[in-house]
This record gives structure tokens, sequence and C-alpha cells, in this order.
């Protein structure tokens, strides 16, 4: 029984592990693809900082057990860049998630009022 849990356990950190590599390796991807001058147009630390910041963070979720502190700081650092750089930077290069449309558009096209 002890052996079981410990397997289950196991199994838990080793799916946790790829998710943290995951989430860090996201965040490097769509960093390297943003242009340069968007990092500084939205008033956020450099691009290659945060290449930088989220290479180590992959690096760091791979080499060392999920229970020491480097993993941590790294999932911090990727959960930082995702929800606060990333849209940021959409905002700045108007990737704002959707086409723009006119007000009377619905979710299949403009509007024509029965026409």
């Amino acid at each position: 029984m002890d052996s079981m849990m410990m397997l289950g356990f196991a199994g838990f950190m080793g799916i946790l592990k790829i998710v943290l590599m995951a989430l860090a390796a996201f965040g490097l991807f769509d960093a390297a693809f943003r242009r340069d001058d968007a990092f500084r147009a939205a008033d956020k630390q450099n691009k290659m900082f945060w290449l930088l910041i989220l290479g180590i963070a992959l690096v760091v979720s791979y080499l060392f057990s999920i229970l020491s502190f480097l993993p941590v700081i790294g999932v911090i650092a990727s959960i930082v860049y995702i929800v606060d750089v990333r849209p940021a930077l959409k905002q700045v290069s108007g990737g704002g998630g959707g086409r723009r449309g006119s007000s009377s558009d619905g979710p299949y096209g403009p509007y024509n009022g029965g026409r």
C-alpha cells in the first residue's frame, strides 16, 4: 500500500514537472516571436531579459526537483510573463484577440437589418 502511494505521488510530480516545463516553454516561445520594440512600448523589461529569464526557468524546471525552490521561482517568472507581460505586448502590437469590425457585427458577420 505504501509503495502504491509513493508511485502515485511520483506520477503526480512527474506530470506537474511536465506542466511547469510547458508553461516556461510557452512563455519562452511567445517572447521569442514578439517584436523587440513591443517590449519597450509596453514599458516592460526588454526582450532579451525575458528570453533569459524564461530560458533559465525552463532549464531549472527540467534539471531540479519540483520540491526545491528554484523551479518555484521559474514558475513565478513564467506566470508573471503570461498574465502581465504577454497581454501588454498583445495590446501594444494590436493583437487584441479577434477581428476588428463595426459595432453591428454579430458572431457570424455584419448584421444588415434583414436586407
